[in-house]
């Protein structure tokens, strides 16, 4: 029986969300909080942030991505790196897209984050560089899946700048960055077939 990593990555992100909806506690323990890790060395606390949200629509969006995505990614990384090549890329693509967020608010007690945002951008950006053209869903409005990369990525360059919500747009840019670089070192070949790809739609 093969091993569905995605669903997995899914049930467990959504049960401890739920679990944290309730639990402040809890929420308080596992989101990447900057002066936990600079002062406390609670350096889980860079894969654990991920498996949190701030409400059901947060969690929601983030697992429909995943779901869509991943699964297709999980067999792609799977051929590369063995059956936890899809777990080691999204794990590391959590850690890789927190950094800038925790290096410009390290001794910050007023800032965390939390939420897989980072994370599933690595993974739609990864699947973007194999099927530029694929048409995507945006709140069910279809889109071409490189017109949206081009789009989300201004919008969060963009949105990071104005500073006007409390949404981690360096997470989504540094996700969307390692999706590519991870999958390119990974596969030299990709970038090739991405510009064929691109150039013939």
């Amino acid at each position: 029986m093969e091993l569905n990593f995605t669903i997995g990555i899914i049930v467990v992100t959504g049960l401890v969300s739920w679990l944290a909806f309730s639990n402040e506690k809890l929420l308080q323990q596992l989101l990447l909080w900057p002066p936990a890790v600079t002062r406390g060395r609670q350096f889980h606390r860079f894969i654990t942030y991920g498996f949190v949200h701030g409400d059901f629509m947060h969690l929601a969006f983030n697992m429909i991505t995943l779901y869509f995505f991943g699964r297709l990614m999980e067999g792609f990384y799977g051929d590369y790196l063995g059956p936890l090549g899809f777990v080691g890329f999204y794990l590391s693509a959590l850690v890789v897209s927190a950094l800038p967020s925790y290096l410009r608010h390290r001794n910050d007690p007023e800032y965390a984050t939390l939420g897989a945002s980072g994370a599933v951008s690595a993974v739609l950006f990864a699947f973007i560089l194999l099927q530029p053209w694929q048409i995507i869903y945006v709140y069910v409005i279809p889109v071409p899946a490189i017109i949206y990369a081009v789009l989300y990525v201004g919008y969060s360059i963009y949105a990071e700048r104005k500073q006007a919500d409390h949404i981690n747009h360096s997470a989504h840019l540094a996700g969307a960055v390692y999706g590519v670089l991870f999958t390119v070192l990974m596969e030299p070949r990709v970038l090739g077939h991405f510009w064929q790809t691109l150039l013939n739609p």
